[in-house]
């Protein structure tokens, strides 16, 4: 076959508008690529153009991606942070619903903004439009430090988790004798997961949203199975332990946070659509209802799931169990308790899919708007897929589990993020006094957002202030040091030597090209 490129004029992208902008010719190329044999891809092709990112998502997909990304492995093991913070059964499934509520208010107000400014890229579309109207404002480090947070830390950490409860999970029943599995099969199992993960990613978006719909009705399946069992503990009568009710609850404010901070765990992930707009059908309409769809259904799977592990196991029990549900399985299902572990590794396997699909869609964002090389907003001209983001997302991912221990990353995970959807409820309110007619086909009463920020600031200060620990002192290291990267190389835009090379090399390698929007 042969071989063809075309030097075309730089496309940069408005941060605003999307629409594309020539630069001088001198630039990097536009497009390189193998012929494919499909006439419209050639087209695409010889037009220096890779059609951008395909509208392949209906409001049943969308609404697996938000479900089958939240419910992972923090239902079946987060039973036991809540608790520990709670102290009470009662008190306990008051803070998983208040989660719930929380998680919707803050998915209804991105709502809003994902149908107002359909980009993809979730947070960094949304403060890339509200504070810079230009890459060279000021207004576009809050986008960048976003993207600094995102794709270097926050997402990386929750596709490498998801991974390693797979892997752990994985390989438990292979050493039944060991407390803990050793740590090289599961690291092992763990990157193994993520190739698989990302070569499903970079081959289909529809493959990819076909093992989320899948994974999707094997979680609710594993959360009706513990429902089923424990309303058959509570109509036969035993109700010793879930009758507690609030006995021993706990008063101490830090140990409620831990709860909450334990709880929004298991419900993180709520924000996962609005990184697809530009792939969703319809988004003005499909976004909103499959936020309206998803995260009610998860809360009441959730709540419902807890009644079921309270029925059967006693406080004492969750607190010393690692993985509630595989212990919950033994008291019920007795031979039959092999499902439950099975039913964890696909939920982990449908979230960690839900992540770096999300989290693809993120670099290629940010890329795109001049944040990250441009590389990493190409598009592969044959599958239509962000081929270059996705494998940058893998290897940061691998990175992450090299340490022995992710706990300090996950320490000042919530922090970050709360800090980021705080910034993001200041934009929407922003907004609303900035471009009080920009068209809002779905709009929230103002106090929704302003209760989710009022929550926000309580997320990311309470912990500081309670504990003082210096996870959180180097949280803001990390963001100060994004910075020092911002300034010179996306605000006064200094030219690392030799990209041009490299780009061509990677167009040819991996047939890829520059995103247009018409």
């Amino acid at each position: 076959m042969t071989l063809c490129f075309q030097l075309k004029p730089w496309m940069s992208p408005n941060p605003v508008t999307g629409y594309t902008a020539s630069m001088p010719d001198n630039k990097a190329p536009s497009a390189v690529s193998e012929e494919p044999p499909e006439a419209a891809e050639e087209s695409l092709v010889k037009n220096g153009d890779s059609g951008g990112l395909k509208k392949s998502v209906g409001l049943v997909s969308g609404t697996a991606m938000i479900v089958g990304t939240m419910i992972g492995s923090g239902i079946f093991i987060s039973p036991k942070g809540v608790l520990e913070g709670t102290g009470s059964v009662g008190f306990s499934l008051i803070i998983w619903t208040a989660c719930g509520v929380l998680s919707t208010l803050g998915a209804l107000s991105y709502a809003e903004l994902g149908t107002s400014i359909p980009r993809s890229g979730g947070e960094h579309a949304y403060l890339m439009y509200a504070f810079g109207s230009g890459t060279r404002r000021i207004g576009t480090v809050l986008a960048f430090i976003y993207d600094w947070m995102g794709i270097f830390i926050l997402r990386p950490i929750m596709f490498s988790v998801m991974c390693l409860s797979l892997g752990t999970y994985t390989v438990k029943p292979f050493f039944p004798t060991c407390v803990e599995p050793p740590e090289m099969p599961v690291k092992l199992v763990t990157v193994l997961a993520m190739l698989l993960l990302a070569a499903i990613n970079i081959y289909s978006v529809k493959m990819a949203t076909s093992l989320q719909n899948i994974t999707t009705v094997t979680k609710l399946i594993a959360i009706m199975i513990v429902t089923i069992g424990g309303i058959y503990k509570i109509a036969s009568g035993q109700t010793q332990y879930i009758g507690e009710g609030f006995e021993d609850t706990r008063e101490d404010p830090s140990l409620i946070a831990i709860a909450f901070y334990n709880g929004l765990w298991a419900y993180d992930g709520w924000n996962n659509l609005n990184f697809i707009t530009e792939e969703l059908k319809q988004p003005e309409k499909n976004l909103p209802r499959a936020i309206m769809l998803g995260i009610p259904l998860t809360t009441v799977a959730y709540v419902l799931a807890n009644v079921g592990f309270m029925a059967v196991m006693s406080k004492e029990e969750i607190l010393i169990s690692r993985i509630v549900a595989v212990r919950w399985a033994g008291h019920m299902l007795g031979v039959m308790a092999w499902v439950m572990p099975v039913f964890v590794v696909l939920s982990c396997l449908g979230s960690a899919n839900g992540t770096i699909f999300a989290t693809g869609r993120l670099c290629y964002a940010s890329a795109r708007d001049g944040h990250f090389p441009s590389i990493l907003s190409y598009i592969q001209v044959k599958r239509r897929t962000p081929m270059p983001s996705i494998l940058f997302t893998l290897i940061i991912s691998i990175l992450t589990i090299i340490p022995s221990d992710l706990s300090t990353l996950i320490d000042f995970y919530s922090f970050c993020m709360w800090l980021s959807y705080g910034a993001t409820m200041v934009a929407l309110l922003y907004l609303r006094y900035k471009e009080p007619n920009l068209h809002r086909p779905y709009k929230v009463p103002i106090f929704i957002p302003v209760i989710v920020l009022i929550m926000s600031v309580y997320l990311v200060v309470s912990p500081i202030i309670q504990t003082g620990r210096v996870t959180f002192f180097y949280a803001i290291l990390f963001i100060i040091s994004g910075l020092f990267v911002y300034f010179p190389f996306v605000y006064y835009k200094l030219k690392v030597p030799k990209t041009d090379a490299v780009y061509r090399f990677f167009q040819i390698m991996f047939q890829v090209a520059p995103p247009h929007h018409d």
